[in-house]
């Protein structure tokens, strides 16, 4: 059976002294490069970040505090500060990650005026970002996903890889929530676990 690693925004600004930092981000790096390093997998994606400067999920482009929420498109919408804008270093994937074995990069956020978790939709459903397709063209049965964030993109991206067909494994050493608190992280987790995605310890 054919099985995929998606690696979920391990990207500059998400890691250490990024604009949008996540806890103890760069300690799941070594992690994923020993995954790609000891496993078989037919395919290896990562998964980008890559927003237009001013996105409307942006604090700034909104005149807004960042973590407060307003209504975007019809969906709540929290307010992040600026990151992975396009052709920054924040976007670029973090230079420890071992990117040498990808087999695709998929690009998700471009659209201005919507924001994007999951690695196959934005948040609208309206737009896909041809992962599950790709995925599916690949003959790929089994998906294990890690990255960054637990709670945001990586939680949509897992939820969503099931409603697609795919066999999903989440690699709880692989993934760091962007909430320090430590409900967030057993939240994501009694979610994802209810929704029928396997948690490797």
């Amino acid at each position: 059976m054919k099985k995929a690693l998606l690696i979920v925004h391990v990207q500059n600004d998400f890691c250490e002294n990024g604009n949008l930092a996540v806890p103890e981000a760069n300690s799941i790096i070594p992690y994923i490069n020993s995954l790609i390093a000891n496993n078989n997998y037919d395919e290896i994606i990562l998964s980008q970040d890559y927003h237009p400067n001013n996105h409307k999920s942006f604090a700034s482009a909104n005149h807004k505090n960042i973590g407060e929420e307003i209504i975007l498109n019809g969906l709540p919408q929290i307010m992040w500060p600026d990151h992975c804008v396009q052709g920054s270093l924040g976007a670029e994937f973090h230079p420890l990650l071992n990117t040498k074995s990808a087999t695709k990069i998929i690009q998700k956020g471009l659209n201005i005026e919507v924001d994007s978790y999951s690695s196959f939709y934005d948040n609208n459903k309206e737009i896909s970002t041809g992962l599950s397709d790709y995925l599916k063209d690949k003959n790929i049965k089994t998906l294990e996903v890690t990255g960054l964030a637990l709670d945001y993109c990586v939680k949509y991206s897992c939820l969503d890889a099931v409603k697609e067909g795919f066999e999903t494994f989440l690699h709880f050493k692989g993934t760091k929530a962007v909430n320090i608190k430590e409900d967030d992280t057993k939240d994501s987790l009694y979610e994802l676990i209810l929704n029928g995605i396997n948690i490797i310890a």
